[in-house]
């Protein structure tokens, strides 16, 4: 046996097996100190509620590494890390006049606001390709990437990005009429 073997064989005698992690005993245990840790950075109730639940997806998705040693570091930890990613992208895609106005279309209540609401969205979409509306929407409303919207509709990246470029100098332009 060569010396890479013996230190090889040596490694993983010293290495943990990762247990299987009671996800739901973790959150009941640790959600509330979770969603403390995320309204802390976030401010923002709603923002923190999605990164309190995307840190326990992570670690859904992740469980079969990690071990159960020390699971309050390890969870503020990745809630500390999602919510740092969440003002990241906030930061690189601050929300734009035209996602602000899909925004309240999207939780209009009464009857008179969503006519009003339908109305504009006519006049923004009404001109355009069912493809276009399409890509705006995978865009600006359900925040996938210009690359995963590219490979949904079919086009290239510079396709997708010209195509939301135009679409908003035409918003733009509505508004200011």
């Amino acid at each position: 046996m060569s010396l890479r073997g013996v230190f090889r064989v040596i490694v993983c005698d010293e290495w943990e097996k990762p247990v299987a992690l009671d996800v739901d005993a973790l959150y009941r245990k640790y959600g509330p100190m979770v969603l403390r840790r995320c309204r802390t950075l976030l401010v923002d109730e709603e923002q923190a509620m999605d990164a309190a639940q995307e840190t326990f997806v992570k670690l859904l998705r992740f469980q079969e590494r990690l071990t159960d040693k020390a699971p309050s570091s390890m969870l503020y930890t990745i809630a500390t890390n999602v919510c740092l990613n969440m003002m990241r992208t906030a930061r690189r895609r601050p929300q734009s006049a035209g996602e602000a106005a899909l925004e309240r279309i999207a939780s209009a209540e009464d009857v008179e606001s969503r006519a009003l609401d339908r109305h504009v969205l006519d006049r923004i979409f009404g001109r355009e390709r069912a493809s276009t509306r399409t890509m705006a929407v995978m865009h600006y409303v359900d925040g996938m990437t210009l690359e995963e919207v590219a490979g949904h509709v079919g086009l290239s990246v510079s396709g997708v990005r010209k195509r939301l470029r135009q679409l908003k100098e035409r918003t733009r332009a509505l508004e200011e009429a």
